[in-house]
């Protein structure tokens, strides 16, 4: 219990005396029934049975009363313990504020309906680089799984096991067909809301992180790449594809300047002109093996960086 003395003088409210003299504060409201209280005994097995009532945030008044020293005690508003489940969704609301539903749906469908193309001209990358991760007893982690499109180059395995993170929760249906489809049984795949910035696994708890397109949306990707370094084990791998500005001075590097506002609302956020390869091999991989390629069916959403870091 903190104890803190002080001299102070206090009109009261509540009766017309006043008090001039040292008091401590160790906030002690009395019970009132007309409003909502906290309570929490202290020391309940002591001889005096000495407790505290703690005043609720709405609590409209208090009066002061003595207690067993002989002093009048002042409420003070206790810190109130911290709950894991409301920190995280506080930080989910923070870095993703909620957006509609009809959005979120209708942002799902496009995604699920409308890459067929991309995803036929990617497909020879995603190959190349998911054949790494080919092994028994994996774990991997999938950032911004969105609707599964990678799921099947991996998870065909009975004995891989599939963790799959993205903020928009109406992924998860067609994120689990995916799975599905690829031959992951469903006792294997688990989607979680998520921001990658935030990601609800513990300190080296995956084999191997898998994020396509990711990075363009985070709103911090430093945080998002310390977090995926935090949560692989020794000699993981981080298996990468995203897109990046065009080099400067080029007219496609314009485009992307001028379209780039408009695409980041319609988007869900996506930045055209973000230095992706360059953050990552700046964060903390012991190395970073980093191609480009250049895929026609993404327009001015080009060019690509893609590779495999490892921690």
């Amino acid at each position: 219990m903190n104890l803190r003395c002080a001299s102070s003088s206090l009109a009261a409210t509540t009766f017309s005396v006043k008090v001039k003299a040292p008091v401590c504060s160790i906030g002690e409201p009395t019970h009132n029934h007309n409003s909502r209280t906290l309570q929490k005994r202290v020391n309940s097995d002591a001889p005096n049975k000495l407790s505290t009532e703690f005043l609720s945030p709405d609590s409209p008044e208090f009066t002061i009363k003595p207690c067993f020293c002989g002093r009048r005690h002042f409420p003070i508003q206790p810190p109130r313990a911290t709950d894991p489940r409301r920190d995280y969704a506080d930080s989910l609301k923070k870095f993703r504020p909620p957006k509609p539903d009809w959005y979120e749906e209708f942002y799902a469908w496009v995604m699920n309906s409308a890459t067929k193309a991309y995803e036929a001209e990617v497909a020879r990358y995603k190959s190349q680089l998911f054949s790494n991760l080919k092994g028994k007893g994996l774990r991997i982690l999938e950032i911004g799984i969105g609707t599964g499109p990678n799921l099947s180059y991996y998870a065909s395995g009975s004995d891989v096991e599939v963790v799959g993170t993205d903020p928009n929760p109406k992924m998860e249906k067609y994120a689990r067909s995916s799975a599905a489809s690829a031959g992951l049984p469903p006792s294997n795949f688990e989607f979680i809301q998520a921001v990658g910035e935030v990601i609800p696994l513990s300190d080296a708890s995956v084999d191997a992180v898998v994020g396509t397109l990711v990075l363009c949306s985070v709103k911090d990707v430093d945080m998002t790449l310390k977090e995926v370094i935090r949560v692989l084990r020794p000699g993981g791998l981080y298996v990468f594809i995203e897109h990046v500005a065009a080099k400067d001075g080029t007219f496609l590097r314009f485009i992307q300047r001028v379209l780039g506002p408009l695409h980041h609302t319609i988007a869900d956020g996506c930045h055209l002109s973000r230095e992706t390869g360059n953050d990552i091999s700046r964060a903390r991989f012991s190395s970073v093996e980093l191609n480009t390629a250049f895929l026609s069916s993404a327009a001015f959403v080009n060019p690509h960086t893609y590779g495999i870091a490892y921690k």
